[in-house]
C-alpha cells in the first residue's frame, strides 16, 4: 500500500468507505485521523501521513501525543500546513470539551473521583505543571476556579497567602487544590505533602477549609484527603 492514493486502495481499505459500511468505531486511530486530514502529501497518502503523525520516531506516540503538539510544532511536520495544523488542534480541543461535558453530568465536589474525571482531559496532556484553585461555597458548589501557577514543578513556590486572598475575594468557605504531574505519575512528592499541610493549617486559622488536594496523572489520580496525607 506504500505511496498508494486513497482512490487506488481496495474499497474495504479506504477509511471513508470503511466508516460508512462498518461504523466509525471500527476505524483505527490512524484511519480516523486520515479522515480528518483528508489528503496526504507528495508520495504519501493521508493514511501514511496520519500514521507518521501518530507514531513519530521520537516523543510520546499515539492519540495522547497529539494533544501535546502546538500549532507551531505541527506545521513543522512535512505535509502539515496551516489548515491541517488548525484542524488537528481544534479536534483536540473538541475532544477535551466533549470529555469535560460528559464528566460534568456526574460532577460532585465531595467526590474526588468525579472531580478527577472532570479535569482529567484538561490536565493530563499538559507538559507543564498547573495548579488550580477551586473555590466553593458552604454547599460545596463551585463559585470560581483559577490557575494559581503554571509552568513550575516546584510546589514550594505556592504561597498559602495568595490562595486565601483569592478565597476571600470570592467569598469562598472552602477550597480544593488540583494539580497535574506531567510525568503521568500522580504520587505526591514530599513537597506536595508539605505545602498541602501548610495550606490546611492556614485554612483552619482563617476559617476556610481545605477539602482536598487532588493530583492528576495520566488517566489516574491521587486524592491526598483519601490518603490521609493531611489532617
Amino acid at each position: 500500500m506504500k505511496n498508494n492514493t486513497i482512490k487506488e486502495m481496495y474499497q474495504e481499505e479506504r477509511p471513508y468507505e470503511k466508516c460508512e459500511r462498518f461504523g466509525a468505531e471500527n476505524l483505527t486511530d490512524t484511519e480516523l485521523l486520515a479522515v480528518i486530514l483528508r489528503t496526504g502529501t507528495r508520495g504519501e497518502n493521508s493514511l501514511e501521513l496520519a500514521r507518521r503523525l501518530l507514531y513519530p520516531s521520537s516523543g510520546k506516540s499515539g492519540l495522547a501525543g497529539i494533544h501535546r503538539w502546538s500549532l507551531e510544532r505541527l506545521r513543522k511536520i512535512r505535509g502539515i500546513g496551516r489548515v491541517k495544523a488548525i484542524q488537528i488542534r481544534c479536534l483536540c480541543e473538541l475532544a477535551r470539551r466533549m470529555a469535560m461535558e460528559a464528566a460534568s453530568e456526574e460532577l460532585d465536589f465531595s467526590s474526588p473521583e468525579t472531580i478527577a474525571r472532570y479535569y482529567m482531559e484538561d490536565m493530563r496532556h499538559r507538559d507543564r505543571e498547573v495548579l488550580k484553585l477551586l473555590l466553593l461555597n458552604t454547599r460545596s458548589r463551585l463559585l470560581a476556579e483559577t490557575n494559581v501557577s503554571v509552568g513550575t514543578v516546584d510546589m514550594a513556590l505556592v504561597s498559602p497567602r495568595e490562595l486565601f486572598i483569592e478565597a476571600f475575594r470570592s467569598g469562598a468557605s472552602c477550597i480544593i487544590l488540583l494539580h497535574n504531574h506531567p510525568s503521568g505519575d500522580p504520587a505526591p512528592s514530599r513537597e506536595d505533602i508539605r505545602i498541602t499541610q501548610r495550606v490546611h493549617e492556614a485554612g483552619l486559622l482563617v476559617g476556610i477549609e481545605l477539602l482536598d488536594h487532588i493530583i492528576i496523572g495520566d488517566n489516574c489520580y491521587v486524592s491526598m484527603k483519601e490518603k490521609q496525607l493531611f489532617r
